[in-house]
């Protein structure tokens, strides 16, 4: 057994060599793991999951927890534009100091582009009373510690009337 050992350790690399390519072996793997492809289906839930605790921050009265889901150079569209995270987290702590949040959303509509780098999420804006007033638009863009916000919008409720019928398919105005 001792010359068998002698033998086979006489014709093999030497032991760094070998735990250096194992450890090569086993990052490559993992970094292989980690590039996996997404699916668009994949994607669009993280940009779901994201939105919704993006809103929850304002549930819970947690502005710190809100400023952290903004880009730095997130814009935000409104009475007037504000431009980076530092003026959209001043104008939104006035919001904050309340104990009950003057209004809430939620995700109704969530999709990604095809390079999973940006998402939008759009969906209703309701007041305490869980009365729809108005629409959110956001736009968010994939970070390495993960997806953050770098537009929004928003539009009030639309009292539109009812459609007689189905649309006519017709001219396109130029």
């Amino acid at each position: 057994m001792v010359r068998l050992f002698q033998e086979v350790s006489m014709h093999a690399p030497p032991l760094a060599t070998v735990s250096g390519l194992a450890l090569g072996a086993a990052l490559a793997l993992g970094a292989a793991a980690s590039l996996r492809a997404e699916t668009n289906d994949e994607l669009r839930e993280q940009v779901r999951k994201t939105e919704t605790a993006f809103a929850r921050t304002m549930a819970d009265r947690d502005h710190a927890a809100f400023v952290r889901f903004l880009a730095d150079d997130t814009v935000w569209l409104g009475r007037s534009v504000l431009r980076g995270k530092q003026q959209v987290a001043e104008a939104w702590k006035r919001l904050y100091e309340d104990k009950e949040a003057p209004f809430s959303w939620e995700p109704e509509r969530v999709e990604v582009n095809d390079s999973g780098t940006l998402g939008i999420s759009t969906g209703p804006v309701r007041d305490p009373a869980g009365k729809r007033i108005g629409t959110y638009n956001s736009i968010w863009r994939r970070a390495p510690d993960g997806w953050k916000i770098i537009f929004d919008d928003g539009c009030p409720s639309c009292d539109c009337p009812a459609a007689a019928g189905p649309a006519t398919p017709g001219p396109s105005p130029r």
